[in-house]
């Protein structure tokens, strides 16, 4: 395994913590770790619609705005998403607009996902900027944490 490899699995590692502390809390289990081109982490977040009354509390949304404020600055170039479930056409678009290099996702989202599978808002050549996709990193974990949590509410 490479450095990058396992600094992949790192970083995936830390957004699965934040997906259970966000299932702790009663919110969908979905973590986001925003790392600099660098590999430092800018910011992580886990979902908190229903704890922030906000619709748009997406763990993505949560890391770039945190981010954001981090670095003074809207845009984020040579930064990497590492993700446990693939972002949706909000989050995705956000990412793209945000100037990430890279998304690094674990499950894929067949509902919603705007990376790939179902959309994909990522690589559309009609915006002016593109976002490398990778998925797959962890998904077993990840995709069982989201079963888990839905069983317990059905």
């Amino acid at each position: 395994m490479t450095a990058a490899d396992e600094h992949d699995e790192s970083c995936m590692r830390r957004a699965l913590s934040m997906a259970r502390a966000a299932a702790q809390r009663g919110e969908v289990p979905v973590g986001a770790v925003l790392v600099d081109a660098q590999g430092q982490v800018l910011a992580e977040a886990g979902n908190a619609p229903i704890e922030q009354c906000d619709p748009s509390a997406h763990a993505e949304i949560l890391a770039l705005r945190a981010a954001g404020r981090a670095l003074n600055n809207y845009r984020m170039p040579g930064a990497t998403l590492f993700v446990t479930l693939e972002p949706c056409p909000m989050c995705a678009y956000a990412l793209v607009q945000a100037r990430i290099a890279r998304i690094v996702y674990a499950a894929a989202d067949l509902k919603t996902g705007a990376c790939g599978s179902v959309f994909d808002l990522t690589d559309d050549p009609r915006l002016n900027h593109r976002v490398q996709v990778s998925h797959g990193l962890m998904a077993e974990p990840a995709a069982s944490m989201l079963k888990e949590f839905f069983s317990a509410r059905r």
